[in-house]
């Protein structure tokens, strides 16, 4: 069982800070920890790294009772360790900012995805300027992989917490075989959630366009707070795959939660 923990990477930028803030409003319901997390290179760095991370917490101006909010300080990378660092913990969640700027989204989309790769604990990518609000609305695309039913669990777990509803996408076959083995699929995720409570509805989405612009479509017209997929890629270069790289750094700021169906101790399906 997952500890009832959240790691927030901080790299005392505007971004570190959008994490933080998402952070403290994902935690508020289950008074979930908070390790505020900081990678430095050498043990040099390391106080006067601490001493940021603690004046950031001291600035939250946290009351009694309110979320606990911890620093912390490792060295290492955090192309591998952020991971390493957050199994360890069995934390149940890592919260990372990006940057949204149009210009730089390719870039720290990339980067995003080479630390994601590197960890077998959900990954929830916040970008910078997004508000913390109200999780009403969950889009969670799947398509005709097992590993894309893994993020199922994560999405239902939230969506208890928020009282939110999922939406299930999938995408329209033109093949008869693929296209029922779809409706299985998004069958069998509404089945689940039925059982689990939890409010879902199901959607074939067809069109010419990219399954991404078709989820984000989607996403905009029914007004996702979240997009919860898995990862499971079999490219060498994770960092060149182009459907997560778009729904992590979409245009309409959506938060995004990953899991890598590859990693995880636990199978769902």
């Amino acid at each position: 069982m997952s500890a009832n923990l959240f790691i927030v990477p901080h790299d005392f930028t505007s971004v570190g800070d959008a994490a933080l803030k998402y952070a403290l409003f994902l935690a508020k319901p289950r008074k979930t920890e908070i390790e505020l997390l900081h990678i430095v290179s050498n043990k040099s760095n390391g106080k006067a790294a601490h001493e940021k991370l603690s004046e950031i917490i001291k600035n939250l101006d946290l009351q009694v009772g309110d979320v606990d909010v911890k620093p912390v300080v490792k060295v290492g990378n955090i192309f591998d360790d952020i991971g390493k660092i957050a199994e360890s913990k069995e934390a149940r969640l890592i919260i990372m900012g990006t940057h949204g700027a149009k210009g730089m989204q390719k870039l720290f989309g990339s980067y995003a995805i080479k630390v994601v790769t590197s960890s077998s604990v959900p990954f929830l990518v916040v970008q910078d300027g997004v508000e913390h609000k109200e999780i009403n609305n969950i889009v969670v695309p799947i398509d005709l992989t097992k590993e894309s039913l893994q993020i199922i669990n994560v999405a239902a777990d939230i969506a208890r917490t928020f009282d939110s509803e999922v939406h299930v996408l999938g995408e329209t076959q033109s093949d008869p075989r693929l296209a029922q083995q779809i409706k299985i699929r998004i069958s069998l995720v509404k089945k689940e959630y039925q059982e689990k409570s939890v409010k879902s509805n199901v959607n074939l989405i067809s069109g010419s366009k990219s399954y991404q612009h078709k989820v984000l479509t989607y996403a905009k017209e029914h007004k996702a707070d979240m997009i919860a997929m898995a990862y499971h890629s079999s490219s060498l270069f994770p960092q060149f795959d182009k459907y997560t790289q778009s729904l992590i750094t979409n245009e309409l700021n959506i938060p995004c939660l990953i899991v890598n169906s590859k990693l995880l101790s636990k199978l769902y399906y």
